[in-house]
């Protein structure tokens, strides 16, 4: 643990475990509804071996106190790589490499792979923001300046946060990802409704195609979902990811037994069966108003059981449950035809190397104009009518 104090009597520290602070204070803090900052999670994540020293994530998490009281917290990593962020910064490290300098380690702020945007700063209700924030920005500097570190990547932040980064003079990077938005649809037919009619069709033929192969779809939640159902579903899990990537994938069996099943009614998996046997399944989060989808596998690959799995069954439990939005995770032009639209991600960038920061300056900007131009392409090819 490192501490560091600040101006108006603030301490920062840090702290290399979540089991340093209780779950009780830091949810207090950062809330329940948004999952994956609940301590459940991210120590679940600590635990079953998913984020350590070993596999590049060691945990660093900041906080900030007022005398003996808590008043800010965010989770912070410790990065020798840069698997799992969802936003690519390969490129910058060659930079770094082809100066004779190391771009690992660097202090990364983000839910660990998950690039779903949500607050990455929790502040006291009686903390005053700006001193906070202020004091936050200089401790982490302060840390990676002391210690030789690159640069400190915030991803995925609420725009409110990332404009504050910017204005403090850290560079902003937009992307861009696809999301549905419940307009109040009655049910999957009067969402279908808005779309052209061969767009209509064309969606109707593939979940047609769903049944006619014999799969029947159940949708689980919380306490229903079995320790054999997570057991089961993290093998399917690791079979995607070996043939996607030729690894088993970041999370541990243990993170799914143990920490995801602990959410209870935050979670909802999707089982897909052909027969008496399960052969897929897909994995949501869910908040008051938002669905998250995250994880998929299959152990056969069936015509449409994906687009089935993850998005239109999402679709339909957002509007059987009312939710406003459905986030099915990151990149994915295929989900614009099926009524996914475009919006807008945001992460902030601190370089400690002046020359370097600059060329990112330039690079950001550039990026910038061309997502722009990309979101305004792909609003023009939703199915809309």
């Amino acid at each position: 643990m490192e501490s560091t104090a600040q101006d108006g009597g603030l301490t920062a520290e840090f702290l290399h475990s979540l089991t340093k602070i209780p779950a009780a204070l830091w949810n207090g803090l950062c809330g329940t509804d948004y999952p994956f900052l609940r301590h459940e999670f991210l120590h679940g994540l600590e635990t079953s071996g998913c984020t350590s020293a070993e596999t590049g994530w060691q945990p660093c998490h900041l906080v900030l106190r007022k005398d003996s009281q808590v008043v800010a917290l965010m989770p912070l990593y410790l990065k020798s790589h840069s698997y799992g962020e969802y936003v690519f910064d390969w490129s910058w490290s060659d930079a770094w490499r082809q100066s004779g300098l190391t771009y690992f380690p660097k202090l990364v702020t983000a839910i660990p792979f998950t690039p779903a945007t949500g607050p990455r700063l929790s502040l006291h209700p009686t903390a005053k923001k700006n001193e906070c924030t202020n004091a936050i920005i200089a401790a982490v500097k302060s840390l990676a300046l002391q210690q030789g570190l690159s640069s400190w990547h915030v991803l995925f932040p609420q725009e409110d946060l990332s404009d504050t980064l910017l204005a403090a003079g850290m560079h902003r990077r937009f992307a861009t990802q696809f999301h549905w938005f419940n307009e109040g649809y009655d049910n999957f037919e009067d969402f279908l409704s808005a779309f052209n009619s061969r767009k209509r069709k064309s969606l109707k033929k593939e979940r047609r195609r769903v049944a006619e192969q014999g799969l029947q779809l159940n949708t689980l939640e919380g306490n229903d979902i079995s320790e054999a159902d997570w057991d089961q579903f993290h093998r399917f899990y690791q079979l995607t990811y070996a043939k996607r990537s030729g690894h088993s994938g970041y999370l541990t069996r243990d993170f799914f037994v143990d920490a995801a099943a602990n959410l209870r009614d935050q979670v909802i998996m999707v089982q897909a069966r052909l027969g008496s046997r399960t052969v897929a399944a897909a994995l949501y989060f869910r908040s008051s108003d938002t669905l998250y989808g995250r994880y998929w596998g299959c152990e056969e690959e069936l015509d449409f059981l994906h687009f089935e799995a993850c998005y239109y069954q999402g679709i339909e439990y957002c509007i059987a449950n009312k939710l406003r939005r459905f986030d099915p995770g990151a990149q994915g032009e295929h989900k614009i035809q099926r009524g996914f639209r475009p919006i807008t991600t945001w992460s902030n960038h601190w370089i400690a190397n002046p020359e370097l920061s600059a060329a990112v300056a330039d690079f950001t900007h550039r990026e910038q104009q061309h997502n722009e131009h990309y979101r305004q392409a792909t609003t023009e090819l939703l199915p809309f009518k």
